[in-house]
């Protein structure tokens, strides 16, 4: 739309400026933040003519409403490489406002914004949110570090203990009350991660119920070998049950701890190969719409190279796609290590059994240990039985992960 078309629009005298579910918008900066190109729609939602937009700040935009710790995060995952989505409220020329999601990502000589309509049940938390931190800058003179230092706490509280997870969760939710409100069908690629991310987390919890369990079966095998030692000479069945099971509750305790539940361990990196693949996906499915959206203002740019933005975004659209791919397989290839550990893992307990059938029969000619001996040996029967259906359970979760990336 010219600028003479937007002149014609009907706009209201306050309140939001006109912005339909169905559009998307773009604009191009450079690396200092100056506008180099858009499309029509961001034109004419801004009411900026293209003559007032180019060179300028994209802060000309900007809405007193918004809270300077927003940007102080959107900046520094910028410089770092890193692609990043935020709800922003904007303010165009004429006063009115208007809210987006916006995902911004590094490209060639600076970074292309890319923005749709909020219309999930978290935006209207998130706006909240917003108002309060905007309070505590007036009030506490909070500097933007210190408000986005603010806001990550609150997010914390929120269940999002990284701002990405916040934005992956927000962009996908965004998306899918898109398409909703659209009509659209489901978005079935938002969905299978949606999964795996569930997956990921039961994935999680029964971990750590499984290293509960090795903690409390730790005693076990010590009060073993004290009985054998009075019993029978070293090397007896009972104190190689109390070697094995305590060897292997050992190790299994440390593998689990190093890689699936620690802060550094490959697991750990599953959930964050995974938001990071959904958001790469999600931004893939916003660029197509700008470049379709684009492509219907055809006759509506003298303002801008329409061959250089429909490159510039093929290239977008291919790196961000090769990087939700790239991270499938990651995650894949780690479900498939940790399936396989526990199917070891499995058989070696398993085989832990004809030796505690041996101590069984062991403890029935005892006259004065027997009794003791037998209730550990059941103790042991117990906490297997209960270990050996959670390295079931984990190894079904680990199989839907590999699967999903395979739908």
């Amino acid at each position: 739309m010219s600028f003479v078309d937007r002149k014609i629009e009907v706009r209201p005298s306050r309140g939001d400026a006109p912005f339909k579910l169905e559009e998307v918008f773009f604009s191009r900066t450079d690396e200092r933040g100056v506008i180099e190109s858009g499309n029509s729609v961001f034109s004419r939602v801004a009411h900026y003519d293209w003559d007032e937009l180019h060179g300028a700040p994209h802060k000309l935009i900007r809405h007193p409403d918004m809270p300077k710790g927003v940007f102080w995060l959107l900046w520094d995952r910028l410089k770092r490489g890193e692609s990043i989505g935020a709800y922003v409220k904007n303010q165009a020329k004429d006063g009115l406002s208007y809210w987006v999601f916006a995902v911004v990502t590094p490209c060639e000589g600076g970074y292309l914004s890319a923005r749709i309509k909020p219309t999930s049940e978290l935006f209207a938390t998130v706006e909240a949110e917003y108002a309060k931190l905007l309070t505590a800058e007036a009030e506490e003179g909070l500097s933007p570090e210190d408000s986005a230092t603010r806001l990550l706490e609150r997010l914390t509280e929120l269940g999002f203990d990284e701002y990405e997870k916040l934005s992956t969760h927000a962009l996908s939710q965004e998306l899918v009350a898109r398409d909703a409100g659209l009509g659209n069908p489901p978005n079935l690629k938002i969905k299978k991660f949606h999964s795996m991310l569930e997956s990921a987390e039961e994935l999680t919890q029964e971990t750590e119920s499984l290293v509960q369990e090795f903690e409390a079966m730790r005693t076990i095998p010590h009060n073993l070998r004290v009985i054998a030692s009075r019993i029978e000479p070293a090397g007896g069945p009972v104190t190689v049950l109390s070697q094995n099971y305590g060897t292997m509750s050992r190790d299994m305790s440390e593998w689990f701890e190093k890689h699936v539940l620690g802060e550094n361990s490959n697991f750990s990196a599953i959930k964050s190969t995974v938001n990071l693949s959904m958001f790469a996906e999600c931004l893939v499915s916003i660029l197509r719409d700008c470049d379709k959206q684009l492509s219907t203002e055809q006759n509506d740019h003298g303002h801008i190279d329409l061959e250089k933005e429909h490159k510039l975004l093929a290239s977008l659209i291919a790196r961000q796609a090769d990087k939700a791919e790239t991270g499938l397989r990651d995650v894949s290839i780690e479900a498939d290590r940790i399936l396989n550990a526990c199917t070891v893992m499995h058989r070696h307990f398993l085989g832990l059994s004809s030796t505690r059938v041996l101590c069984k029969i062991e403890s029935a000619r005892l006259s004065r240990d027997g009794e003791t001996l037998t209730t550990i040996i059941d103790q042991l029967g117990v906490f297997q039985a209960r270990i050996s259906a959670q390295l079931d359970r984990i190894g079904q979760l680990s199989t839907a992960i590999r699967a999903s990336e395979n739908d």
